[in-house]
């Protein structure tokens, strides 16, 4: 008795008993898979089931990265939308914003991205924002504003954006 540990622990000195580091770790729960089999976006396996525009879910997918090729409605720019960036990523759906069908090719943060949002009513309607290591970006919305910062470019997606300045005239 005297506060021994059961025979089954293992000794605090023992690696294996460690937590992984945080990249390594599901998001949003304890187990393999966190609460809802939720993981790191960069950890989810690729998934190329054919998938058609109405069935594109409206929040994020955390099991799983539904990749561009993978939407039967997908635009050529969104299938090329990481083409020129480095080691060439391909695009993964995100969420819906609205109307608007969010994806991205390359990582969320700390290197060369580009996000595609297209209308889900109108897919000729698209927009692009670029997102860089430093986490700068430039983008139009559908206000026609210029987007520096990714935040102000969603919140154009959903019709929040500043208005464009104009110029006045003195009296």
């Amino acid at each position: 008795m005297g506060g021994e540990p059961p025979a089954t622990d293992r000794p605090a000195s023992d690696p294996s008993a460690e937590d992984p580091p945080a990249h390594e770790r599901p998001v949003g729960g304890e187990g393999p898979g966190g609460a809802g089999g939720a993981l790191r976006y960069d950890r989810r396996p690729a998934d190329h089931t054919p998938v058609h525009t109405a069935d594109l879910p409206p929040t994020p997918t955390r099991d799983r990265n539904i990749v561009a090729s993978a939407w039967a409605e997908a635009p050529t720019p969104l299938l090329t939308l990481g083409d020129d960036l480095p080691d060439r990523p391909v695009a993964e759906y995100k969420r819906r914003i609205g109307r608007w069908l969010l994806w991205r090719a390359g990582p969320a943060a700390g290197g060369d991205a580009r996000y595609w949002a297209g209308a889900s009513d109108d897919l000729a309607e698209q927009h692009t924002f670029r997102l860089f290591p430093d986490g700068n970006g430039d983008g139009f919305g559908p206000s026609g504003a210029t987007h520096t910062r990714f935040r102000s470019w969603k919140e154009d997606l959903l019709g929040r954006a500043e208005p464009l300045t104009t110029s006045r005239r003195a009296p």
